[in-house]
């Protein structure tokens, strides 16, 4: 009798908490991608990186073409079976430079590529940085308790959608970034050895 009462009491006391439910889900969309490529800072980003993108490209053309013309060259002007040692040993030393140049070339586009990628990126970040205040204040006008991107959507009406809303404010807020990402923190000097022990006598 006394366990039915204790567990009697127990269900009394956990009803009260077991009514209280959740608030339904007021949810906004973002088309992220939408709020980003077409927003003004990211065209004017993108005028200023053209230039960049264009030099890459006309460097690229360069090597390509000069590499593929020494390349054929090489192959062109390679020894016969029975050549002198001599001869061969020239051409190969043409081969290993050209290896090199071809190395050099390679990671100069690389280098170049990754520039121009670090800059989309910063253009990216420093643009969603000054959405995520705007998206939460037109939350707070709508009453909304969460904002979703577009893509992760199946369907939806178009009265959540709220990117037009965001594209007209971030305009106005953010109408220009900087294409220049800050520079990396440079690397700790590595700790002075420590002094040797002076030797025992």
């Amino acid at each position: 009798m006394k366990k039915t009462l204790i567990a009697l009491a127990l269900a009394s006391v956990a009803l009260p908490a077991a009514a209280q439910q959740l608030p339904p889900a007021v949810i906004v969309l973002v088309d992220q991608n939408e709020m980003i490529d077409t927003s003004a800072a990211a065209k004017a980003a993108a005028i200023e990186l053209k230039p960049k993108a264009d030099t890459l490209q006309a460097r690229l053309n360069t090597l390509r073409t000069s590499l593929t013309a020494e390349e054929k060259t090489l192959r062109d002007t390679q020894p016969q079976q029975g050549a002198a040692p001599a001869a061969v040993q020239a051409w190969q030393a043409k081969v290993q430079e050209f290896q090199n140049r071809q190395q050099q070339a390679e990671q100069e586009v690389q280098r170049r590529q990754q520039e121009i990628e670090a800059a989309r990126q910063w253009i990216i970040k420093q643009i969603n940085d000054a959405a995520q205040p705007i998206i939460g204040q037109i939350m707070r006008e709508r009453g909304a308790t969460m904002a979703m991107d577009e893509r992760v959507t199946i369907q939806h009406t178009p009265a959540v959608d709220i990117t037009a809303d965001v594209l007209a404010r971030l305009d106005k807020a953010l109408p220009k970034v900087s294409i220049t990402p800050p520079a990396a923190p440079a690397a700790p000097a590595p700790a002075a050895p420590a002094p040797a022990a002076p030797p025992r006598r």
